[in-house]
């Protein structure tokens, strides 16, 4: 049924014989196309009110002229058609000024909501720089003061030279990752999996965001780290913190003295022999049934790769057959790939079968989890 028909439907009359209200179907079919199929309940009012307006602001003395059934609705029907020739010259102007009015409005609202949306984007990028000042004038008061030049702590001891090439790597690393707050909600997910491997070392633990969630939990673990400010961040939040190269670490301490050990976003900053001699160094370092856990970016998602390249101290992607690969090469019995944070975004699935089957390849590929992690057991 059209809207706007000229003729009442031959069907109509058999509808109402059944009992059904065609003017009420009628005005329901034009509501759902006033609204372009979604109504404001839909959770995104803007867009369906957005929607409503671009289809009805177009206003036009033109409009058809809809005949209702019975009597009353032939007579109006007439008289409608006979009087429109006389008021379009009075209405047409009118409908003209009120289109302009309607296009100008609209206009005016979108450039509202930009600016209301830009507003937000402002507001959320001051937040995050609010919050990582916040951390680098910690990390300012936190460092070690030294009496004197050989007093001091060397900025980092990693074997690897890339993140000695920054002058303030703490700010840069801050940067990339995001917040603790952030990085903590991410790996608050390890907690279970750590819960019964006390103790714990985290390798590579930075500003010791897992470190305060398994104290939170009452788990036994301490952590280390190559870069001194991060060392002393994480001192000044009551952790466990060593400054020393990894490999260095793991070959000082007793074979089989840990019960877990977790690397995050770690072994994708390591050249190849250095991630070969951690594999190792930590298999041996494990109890039988320990855990070892290594979560970094997976290259097989484009978006994050992205943060893969954005990051000039990484050295080179992993992905995830040859991590577990290199576990199993190690001394590892078992070895769990598990996927974590995929996008929020995705290709909306249409309703053919077909073209469906596609997006949702096309949403596998393009929207792959931003992360994975090994869990491998000795």
């Amino acid at each position: 049924m059209a809207a706007g028909s000229d003729k009442t439907p031959a069907s109509a009359g058999v509808l109402q014989n059944e009992g059904v209200d065609v003017d009420a179907l009628f005005d329901r079919l034009q509501e759902e196309v006033r609204w372009g199929g979604a109504a404001p309940a839909n959770g995104n009012a803007r867009l369906a009110w957005r929607n409503q307006a671009e289809g009805l602001w177009s206003v036009s003395a033109e409009r058809p002229i809809r005949r209702r059934a019975g009597a009353k609705g032939f007579v109006a029907y007439g008289v409608k058609r006979a009087l429109r020739p006389f008021l379009r010259w009075y209405v047409e102007p009118l409908a003209a000024e009120q289109r302009g009015y309607n296009d100008a409005m609209l206009k005016l609202v979108d450039e509202l909501s930009e600016r209301a949306d830009r507003a937000a984007a402002g507001e959320e990028a001051a937040r995050r720089a609010l919050t990582e000042l916040e951390e680098r004038l910690a990390r300012v008061e936190r460092r070690p003061r030294a009496q004197g030049a050989a007093a001091a702590a060397p900025q980092t001891v990693a074997a690897q030279p890339a993140a000695a090439a920054f002058s303030d790597y703490f700010a840069y690393e801050a940067r990339m990752r995001g917040s603790t707050e952030s990085v903590r909600d991410r790996q608050r997910a390890y907690v279970d999996d750590l819960r019964e491997s006390s103790p714990v070392l985290d390798v590579g633990c930075g500003r010791g965001e897992l470190l305060a969630l398994l104290r939170e939990a009452g788990v036994d673990a301490r952590g280390v780290d190559a870069d001194a400010d991060m060392v002393a961040y994480a001192r000044g939040e009551g952790l466990e913190v060593e400054q020393d190269d990894a490999a260095a670490y793991l070959r000082a301490i007793e074979d089989g003295s840990l019960g877990g050990i977790f690397a995050g976003q770690v072994v994708e900053h390591l050249p190849p022999a250095t991630l070969v001699q951690l594999l190792e160094l930590a298999a041996r370092k494990l109890r039988p049934g320990g855990l070892f856990v290594a979560e970094t970016i997976n290259p097989l998602s484009p978006l994050a790769l992205r943060s893969y390249f954005a990051d000039l101290t990484h050295a080179q992607p992993l992905v995830p057959e040859t991590l577990a690969l290199l576990a199993h090469q190690a001394g590892f019995r078992e070895v769990e790939t598990r996927f974590l944070n995929e996008p929020a975004e995705c290709l909306t699935i249409p309703d053919d079968p077909v073209i469906a089957a596609n997006v949702r390849k096309l949403n596998e590929i393009l929207f792959a989890p931003l992360d994975y992690a090994i869990l491998a057991h000795t």
